[in-house]
């Protein structure tokens, strides 16, 4: 069998036999054995595996298969009379006259080659050169059947093993009444064979269908215990039958018993593997039920919230139109009432940005806290929000398939499965004293040399960086903090373009109270721009002159290469243009390239400024990088700093106790900075391939939906064009896209989290799984349909009225009145009229007014006289605060006069 694995079918059956191979087998297969157990089986295929192990015995290496296949091909040249050898045709013929002696005669012995056989006649049976081997007696057995047996199921037992011959003998002496036997002999490759054959209502498909020895039942005689044959004794159909078995000594009935018991065994088993399965499916179902249920729950109680916060937001407007504000001087800050009594906002606590939402739990001001305290309690943008909504509702594909996905974080979630591989490895895992102990406050030394030294490769720095220069905190927002502090003083200001990453007017003002001075950038072109949102030295030095021109200290320029959110990345020539100004200005510039290995292009080139030949100013130039973009590891926490300014070094050096990285964290990024192998081979080209698969899906599918974007091939985020999907061009229309993208469960950024000028612009990222980036855009298109439907249905409205005014100056007036009398009969329906000068006619008021003005002081008048504002008049709650209800009041008091 080891040339069919080998060559297969192909190959067996276009093998070459030669002329001696040929005699063995013809010698073989023609004797009266071999002839006599091919014609009494259907499926004689363990014949000729015997033919050809009997043929390897030679040395002749042939299959069972290459042997019928050759058989056949001799036996058709045979009938052709194509021959090519007298020996061929001796061999042929003599197996003709075999073949028709063992269908004519009495039941002849299987061959092997036994005394027995040459006792019968068959001197031919042995092959020349092949001895023959004992083999075992072949019993059958029939037996007369009741007719009430033979709808009982043919019952086939296997089973092989070697047969006591004196036990054999003692069976038949012991049965003397037992039915007509017979005796053969049979060979095989596994060994001898013991068939029993019991007619009990088997098939000739059962007694044929097996791969071992089988006699039919209609071309094996019965010989009977005197050697005659009862050829003439007529016997009726279907009372004798056979049945086939092959057993193991005498021990069938223990062997079945020791299968039966296993089976059953086996049986029990599984069926109770089957109910604990059950079980554990059961009971996962009432997990998943409860988890249902509680996110539900949670569902309606964050409804419940966000109205609370609507009113709660509302009242405190109102409210701060009725607190006696204290005067402040024009040069210090806006001071806090000192009476608390009243619990109310100071005007300029009260959230200002257009549409800001608030946190689950409302803030409050409290006099716990400073001033300073009270700003940061009350501050909250639209970014916090957002993702404080997706960690309350976080998708999970077992737990929580309806969650948010995040599509507004920038987080890079591609290349897990590579970061977690090398972060597994041995040497990633070592501790030593040092990583333990309080390091130096700017980092440890061995990382701050290996971050020079990688800045010095990978920004293309014209010679080796420093490690003296390099100052490492937790994170980029702490940098721009620390920054802030060091570099300006409180009520100072920071040249940005925008729109710009709306963390950094977190990280420089709640610490330090460090301004940010907007350089507006917009969509459409103007002046010099050859591109949207395009940054230059003219509206770098309008913004710088506007700020002094509103009494602003400006101390430094922000600069992000490449851009957040606009995926913009800055020529040489641009960034020196920039230093260059900010250098005439004496303006500290603070460059962001924390996305500088995340371009993925193949025609975009970033250049760092610390790739420049000479930065124009040196001490006020400050580059600032991190893990946690261009290594995907947003939770390690690592930002670097590099400045020649040893006084900048130094003072960061003071605030690094607050800002510190762990000791073991320091040593696994020093570790990953080192692998320059697994870096440059492994994760950057593999981290660039996802990113760019990733881009291109987003953009297509943009592209399908007709969303204008800008075409960049850095970060993480697309900037896309959604202002045909406002009611209207304000923020506060922006902010209603922004929520319903939210209600359809997926989180993205609108742009005036970013300080954008122009409203309707959006980021959306696109370095999330492949799965959930295509769920996160389906959810999408559902909420820009729900959009679009509601669009054209205000469109459709406005029509309508448009039509119905158009159509009132031109009827006439007697159809102008009847409209008006209609109109008037809707609108008092709701309001329970005591005007007695209206009279009521058929259920409709007759106004005598035949002019619009008329109509609208008719109602006015119904509604004045209504009682339904006195009906539900708002009640003061216990522990809410009595000016409330006075500034309600006071407004009620006003609509009804």
């Amino acid at each position: 069998m080891h040339l069919i694995h080998v060559y297969g079918k192909k190959y067996e059956r276009g093998s070459n036999w030669s002329e001696p191979e040929v005699l063995e087998l013809l010698q073989i297969w023609s004797d009266v054995p071999v002839q006599t157990e091919l014609v009494t089986c259907l499926r004689n295929q363990h014949v000729f595996n015997r033919i050809a192990s009997t043929l390897r015995q030679k040395g002749i290496n042939r299959t069972g298969d290459q042997c019928r296949e050759k058989i056949k091909k001799l036996k058709l040249e045979y009938k052709q009379k194509n021959l090519r050898s007298t020996r061929y045709y001796e061999l042929m013929e003599r197996a003709q006259s075999n073949r028709s002696a063992a269908t004519s005669g009495s039941t002849l012995p299987l061959w092997g080659g036994s005394a027995a056989n040459k006792a019968m006649g068959l001197q031919g049976l042995e092959a020349p050169g092949h001895p023959g081997r004992a083999a075992e007696i072949l019993e059958i057995k029939t037996e007369v059947m009741s007719s009430d047996d033979e709808a009982a199921q043919p019952e086939m037992l296997y089973e092989f093993g070697p047969v006591d011959e004196e036990e054999e003998a003692g069976v038949e002496q012991t049965n003397p009444g037992q039915t007509i036997e017979e005796n053969t002999e049979v060979d095989g490759e596994q060994g001898n064979a013991h068939v029993i054959c019991s007619p009990s209502d088997c098939s000739e498909q059962n007694l044929t269908g097996s791969s071992g020895v089988a006699v039919s039942p209609v071309t094996a005689p019965l010989v009977m215990r005197d050697g005659s044959i009862p050829g003439d004794q007529e016997v009726a159909p279907g009372t004798f039958h056979q049945r086939k078995r092959r057993r193991m000594g005498r021990q069938n009935d223990g062997v079945l018993s020791s299968a039966l018991a296993g089976y059953l065994s086996w049986q029990k088993t599984a069926e109770e593997r089957f109910l604990a399965l059950e079980e554990a499916r059961m009971r996962q179902e009432a997990r998943a039920e409860e988890r249902r249920e509680q996110q539900e729950e949670r569902r309606a109680r964050q409804e419940r919230d966000h109205e609370f916060r609507l009113m709660s937001m509302l009242s405190r407007v109102l409210t701060s139109t009725v607190v006696v504000e204290e005067p402040r001087p024009s040069t210090s800050r806006e001071t806090i009432p000192m009476s608390t009594s009243t619990k109310v906002f100071p005007p300029y606590l009260v959230p200002t940005g257009p549409g800001m939402p608030w946190g689950d739990q409302t803030p409050q001001f409290t006099p716990l806290l400073s001033r300073r305290g009270n700003r940061m309690l009350l501050h909250q943008g639209i970014l916090q929000e957002g993702y404080n909504q997706y960690h309350a509702n976080k998708h999970d594909d077992n737990s929580n398939p309806h969650g948010i996905i995040n599509l507004g974080t920038s987080e890079n979630k591609l290349c897990f499965d590579l970061l977690q591989k090398r972060l597994m490895r041995p040497d990633m895992l070592h501790i030593e004293p040092s990583v333990l102990q309080y390091p130096d406050w700017k980092g440890h030394s061995f990382l701050r040399e290996e971050v020079a030294k990688f800045l010095s490769e990978h920004c293309h720095s014209p010679k080796p960086l420093k490690a003296d220069n390099v100052v490492v905190l937790n994170g980029c927002g702490s940098l721009f903090s620390a920054l802030a502090a060091v570099l300006c003083d409180p009520e100072d200001a920071i040249l940005i373009p925008s729109p710009f990453y709306g963390v950094i007017t977190e990280d420089v003002d709640l610490y330090s109270s460090v301004k940010l001075h907007h350089v507006p950038l917009h969509s459409q072109l103007s002046g010099s721009d050859v591109r949207p949102f395009q940054l230059t030295v003219e509206k770098l030095e309008d913004s710088l002159k506007q700020a002094k021109k509103e009494g602003l200290n400006v101390k430094a320029l922000i600069l992000l290469n490449p851009h957040n959110p606009l995926g913009e990345v800055y020529s040489s020539e641009e960034m020196t243009s920039f230093l260059q100004f900010a250098k005439s200005h004496q303006l500290h510039v603070v460059v962001d390239e924390i996305y500088m290995l995340s371009v993925f292009s193949e025609e975009e080139t970033f250049r760092s400024v610390l790739s420049l030949d000479g930065l124009p100013d040196p001490q006020r130039t400050h580059v600032l990088w991190g893990v946690s973009k261009d290594f995907a590891m947003a939770g390690m926490r690592v930002g670097v700093v590099y400045s020649e300014n040893k006084d900048l070094v130094q003072a960061l050096d003071q605030l690094g106790c607050f800002h510190g990285v762990p000791g073991p964290t320091q040593y696994q990024v020093t570790q990953l900075l080192r692998d320059r192998d697994w870096m440059n081979r492994e994760f950057l080209p593999e981290n660039k391939r996802r990113l760019r698969e990733a881009h291109g899906f987003l953009t297509e599918e943009l592209k399908k939906l007709g969303i204008p974007f800008l075409q960049r091939s850095a970060g993480f985020f697309i900037w896309a064009d959604l202002s045909k999907y406002l009611k209207e061009q304000t923020f506060a229309a922006e902010l209603f896209v922004w929520r319903c993208f939210l209600k359809h469960r997926v989180l993205v950024s609108c742009g005036q989290a970013f300080r954008c000028v122009c409203p309707g612009w959006f980021r959306i990222i696109f370095t999330e799984q492949q799965h959930k980036l295509q769920l996160g855009v389906q959810r999408i298109k559902a909420a820009l349909l729900e959009l679009q439907s509601s669009l054209v249905a205000e469109t459709q409205q406005m029509t309508r009225n448009e039509k119905i005014s158009s159509g009132l100056k031109h009827s006439t007036k007697e159809e102008c009145r009847d409209r008006k009398i209609k109109r008037s009969h809707i609108k008092t329906e709701l309001f329970t009229s005591s005007d007695e000068n209206n009279t009521s006619l058929n259920g409709q008021s007759e106004i005598s007014s035949e002019s619009l003005d008329s109509l609208i002081g008719s109602l006015r008048k119904q509604m004045h006289s209504s009682d339904w504002l006195e009906k539900h008049k708002p009640q003061l709650a216990s522990g809410v605060d009595p000016t409330r209800l006075d500034v309600f009041t006071e407004l009620l008091d006003k609509a009804s006069k």
